[in-house]
């Protein structure tokens, strides 16, 4: 071998062997086994009404029931609604904070469930937190979110079944049934107006409305009117009976839906129960936490 080609020879090995001092610490600790610990994070959008609250204590119920071994936390999705509760000395973690929370304890894979209603701007805004916090190196390995309520046609079909299922027993068939949903300026608004097709195909005189979004309460009363519709029960198309359900639906300012029913000739008759109280919903935010939890 010519002097050359030693030196070359050295060359390379000696870059090899810095190369190797300069990975092995990243190799070595990249391999290290860790023990798999699972958490599922509950995301919902929050309330500062306690006893809406508690309708969310419903589904942790119903999740730990499911998932006796695994432990919950919570998350609440709207600013103010954390603002106002710290104010009242109750502190409820973002969702980044919350999974930041689990990463400082030890939580290897964690299924983050959102108790949102529709794929609007609340769930993908918690899409990208998650997405952040998945597979953060020395983090968590996997971070997976479950889908809002109403995230495929088969939610759509088990969302109007679980209504149907859970309408007033006193109503009659001649009295319309309006659903009050939040509402967005958000492509996922289109999911109310799906629903209602979905609605109708059961009963014509069930009818979902927004305080926000479409459809509005005011494409519902032309229709209350030519049918000659004289009796209406209004209930919450939202995790909880909260602001939104007290104020904008059965308050008794000019504005609410109650009100301006009532000044429309009809009987109105508020129902203040959030979707997370009954039993049928709750199993649709149970089976995507269940996909989300399949995979780890």
């Amino acid at each position: 071998m010519s002097f050359l080609s030693f030196r070359l020879l050295l060359f390379i090995v000696s870059c090899f062997a810095i190369m190797t001092m300069l990975v092995s610490p990243c190799l070595a600790g990249h391999g290290e086994e860790r023990e798999a610990k699972v958490g599922i994070l509950l995301v919902a959008f929050g309330s500062t009404i306690p006893e809406a609250r508690e309708a969310l204590a419903h589904v942790e119920v119903r999740v730990s029931e499911q998932y006796p071994d695994t432990e919950i936390r919570w998350a609440y999705s709207a600013a103010l609604v954390r603002s106002i509760l710290r104010e009242q000395g109750l502190e409820y973690d973002s969702p980044a904070m919350a999974l930041a929370r689990m990463m400082e304890d030890g939580f290897t894979h964690v299924a983050v469930q959102s108790l949102h209603t529709i794929p609007g701007e609340e769930y993908h805004g918690l899409l990208q937190t998650a997405h952040a916090f998945s597979g953060m190196p020395k983090g968590m390995d996997t971070v997976l979110v479950g889908s809002p309520l109403l995230a495929t046609a088969g939610d759509l079909q088990a969302a109007a079944d679980a209504i149907m299922a859970n309408l007033p027993t006193e109503r009659t068939p001649g009295d319309a049934v309006i659903l009050l949903g939040h509402g967005t300026h958000h492509p996922g608004d289109a999911m109310y107006a799906a629903l209602q097709y979905h609605l109708w195909q059961r009963d014509p005189n069930v009818f979902v409305g927004t305080v926000e979004g479409v459809p509005a309460l005011d494409d519902i009363r032309p229709i209350l009117a030519e049918r000659t519709i004289t009796k209406a029960y209004l209930l919450p198309f939202m995790a909880v009976a909260g602001d939104h359900a007290i104020n904008d639906m059965a308050g008794d300012e000019p504005d609410s839906w109650n009100s301006i029913l009532t000044a429309d000739g009809v009987e109105t008759v508020c129902v203040l129960k959030g979707t997370a109280e009954y039993d049928a919903v709750v199993d649709i935010w149970l089976a995507h936490l269940a996909s989300a939890l399949a995979h780890f």
